[in-house]
């Protein structure tokens, strides 16, 4: 556990860098345990279960102010390396705009800087709940969803394992919050001035792919790397380049 944290969190490694695993939707801190073997003597990696997943509790409400609280509460003092895998990016970026004295890097693994419009499905009152429902509530529904995105995972990878044993109610309401946070004026995140690398997978869904130039629109010195072997889950795809981009081990 994190000190003074509700949250659940898993640290990996005992050096005195610092840095904090935040995962995307139906994660946990699980989602970062393929770094594990990578991380270097001088680092230690904290791996947060959000609120609502793993073994945290749900938020007070599900809106941005009252989902980073417990975050901000929960990772060491600073200064400290975000890293944000899919929409745990989003909610990286937010924390470090609220908080950019304790963020020295920020680390964007696939994010998606919009919505696309099937995100947006989820968003609505009555055939939200519906759709989620037949694709991701039941052993069919999250087979034929798999199978409908192969084209953006590796032939190893399933990116609807997470489902299986999410709390359902906490991840349609993380997605909801993400897709709502998505139409917000990008310049805000201008308050964020420090060093941002974006990695993503050469296979990854067009959306994540489109929103790289918003991206470089509020942060010119943006590093965005493309990793050829990987689809959206690079940490599990390719393990070993997105580590040492992330821990800045690259040549």
């Amino acid at each position: 556990m994190l000190a003074r944290s509700r949250l659940h969190a898993v640290r990996f490694g005992a050096g005195p860098k610092v840095f904090v695993g935040l995962h995307g939707w139906s994660g946990s801190h699980r989602s970062f345990e393929p770094l594990n073997p990578f991380i270097p003597p001088d680092v230690s990696f904290h791996a947060v279960d959000l609120p609502g997943f793993g073994r945290s509790p749900d938020p007070s409400g599900w809106d941005m102010e009252r989902f980073l609280g417990p975050i901000d509460e929960s990772i060491p003092p600073g200064p400290v390396t975000l890293v944000g895998a899919c929409g745990g990016a989003v909610i990286a970026l937010f924390l470090a705009v609220h908080r950019p004295e304790r963020v020295e890097r920020l680390v964007m693994i696939d994010p998606f800087a919009f919505a696309p419009w099937y995100f947006g499905i989820f968003d609505t009152p009555l055939l939200g709940p519906l759709f989620y429902g037949l694709s991701f509530m039941n052993p069919i529904g999250r087979w034929l969803t798999n199978q409908g995105v192969r084209r953006h995972r590796s032939a190893e990878t399933d990116l609807i394992e997470g489902f299986k044993e999410v709390r359902h109610a906490s991840n349609l309401a993380y997605l909801r919050l993400l897709v709502q946070n998505s139409r917000v004026d990008f310049r805000r995140f201008e308050a964020y001035p420090g060093p941002v690398d974006l990695l993503r997978g050469r296979r990854t869904f067009p959306a994540v792919a489109a929103g790289v130039p918003k991206w470089r629109g509020v942060w010119p010195h943006l590093r965005d790397v493309v990793i050829d072997e990987a689809g959206h889950l690079p940490i599990f795809e390719a393990t070993g380049e997105v580590a040492r981009w992330v821990f800045d081990e690259h040549d």
